[in-house]
């Protein structure tokens, strides 16, 4: 079957067996909005190619050939938690074996040691710690900010803002202004998980719930910072809940625009108190790409972590509505301390290389998604 753009390049007529997506095609080549049932009906079918096909042409209208990465390090200055979250194998106890919090030095020095390629993003996410002050996490960011000031700084999810006001008294937008005094540029779309209350109570009950983190969200993009959105499947959520994940993220894009990719986390039950449950099954972590590239039609991209679903899959993404496979990592630890087995980090020309052998066109991004230009050591980024 080939996967054909709505461009220039000749069309095919859509070719499926199963007869319930032939509406929902219809509606995509005419670029009409999905609803709850096409979303449902998606997920359910078993042709993958037909799902695909429909999730690339969106996905080649939009970008053609171009496919994103960037440079990027990821910071996790404590896993130390006073949450109890049944999908997490990072976050510990305060005084329980394997706890650690960086120094403020050590951070820093972490943010600029042990590679090559200058990097354009420093992801920050960490654990919900009960002792340590607010501040430290401004001190955190100016500090970066001070010794990288080239460099995007993307901070503290929506459960991280919610967790932290309440902590320093303050209301979200003054804890979200005082984060963008402090240095940072935007936001990551962790801790969405699944919206729907029944998951959300089973897998992760200490969090904010799932309206608290639409309307953060929300809050941030009014007031000037954009953010990613994510959703973690393949645990005890059905079809229902991830399709009205997708549409609750739809509407606060409609809302705001101010979502600049969607991330699928495959979950990694390992070390977790859901060890029980099987991993992720490659037909799902495909569909999953697809579906969100179909629902999401007011999304810019759509990202396939090579670090939760290996970079092969990720790298079949690219032909099934991804556009994106986000970026080096350098270090990552959250997933791993669930039982991933994909690199910790890997190389700018690795990159480069998944993308050109999927047949696309790399195109090396900041955060914001503007292009990124190299010489030797060093980065320009298009305004």
């Amino acid at each position: 079957m080939s996967l054909l753009s709505a461009d220039a390049r000749p069309q095919h007529s859509f070719q499926t067996d199963d007869a319930s997506l032939l509406p929902i095609a219809e509606k995509v080549q005419r670029g009409e909005r999905l609803s709850f049932d096409d979303g449902v009906t998606l997920y359910r079918s078993g042709d993958i190619l037909a799902v695909g096909w429909l999730a690339n042409l969106v996905r080649e209208r939009m970008h053609g050939d171009l496919a994103y990465f960037n440079v990027n390090r990821h910071i996790n200055p404590t896993n130390v938690c006073v949450a109890s979250c049944r999908l997490c194998a990072f976050g510990r106890k305060k005084g329980e074996a394997g706890t650690y919090t960086m120094a403020l030095e050590e951070a820093w020095e972490t943010a600029g040691s042990g590679y090559s390629e200058a990097i354009t993003e420093f992801h920050i996410v960490g654990g919900l710690h009960p002792d340590l002050p607010f501040e430290y996490f401004m001190d955190l960011v100016r500090g970066l900010k001070q010794r990288f000031p080239k460099v995007h700084i993307k901070a503290f999810t929506m459960v991280e803002v919610a967790f932290l006001a309440k902590r320093g008294k303050m209301t979200i937008p003054e804890t979200l202004q005082r984060m963008k005094d402090a240095g940072v540029d935007s936001m990551p779309g962790g801790g969405a998980e699944i919206f729907a209350d029944r998951v959300r109570h089973i897998i992760c009950d200490h969090k904010i719930d799932g309206g608290e983190w639409l309307e953060t969200a929300k809050t941030a993009h009014q007031m000037g910072l954009r953010s990613n959105a994510t959703m973690l499947y393949g645990h005890v959520e059905n079809d229902e809940d991830r399709v009205d994940h997708l549409l609750k993220l739809r509407a606060v894009q409609d809302e705001t625009g101010g979502f600049q990719t969607f991330i699928p986390l495959a979950f990694h039950p390992d070390h977790t108190a859901l060890a029980h449950i099987p991993r992720t099954t490659g037909m799902l972590d495909i569909k999953q790409i697809a579906v969100g590239r179909l629902m999401l039609d007011n999304f810019s991209h759509i990202k396939s972590y090579w670090q939760m679903v290996s970079p092969k899959m990720a790298q079949i993404a690219l032909r099934f509505g991804a556009d994106d496979i986000d970026g080096t990592v350098v270090e990552e630890k959250i997933y791993h301390d669930a039982g991933a087995t994909t690199p910790q980090g890997m190389r700018r020309a690795d990159l480069v290389r998944l993308i050109t052998e999927a047949g696309r066109v790399p195109f090396e991004r900041d955060t914001l998604y503007r292009a990124v230009t190299r010489s030797e050591d060093t980065f320009t980024v298009a305004v």
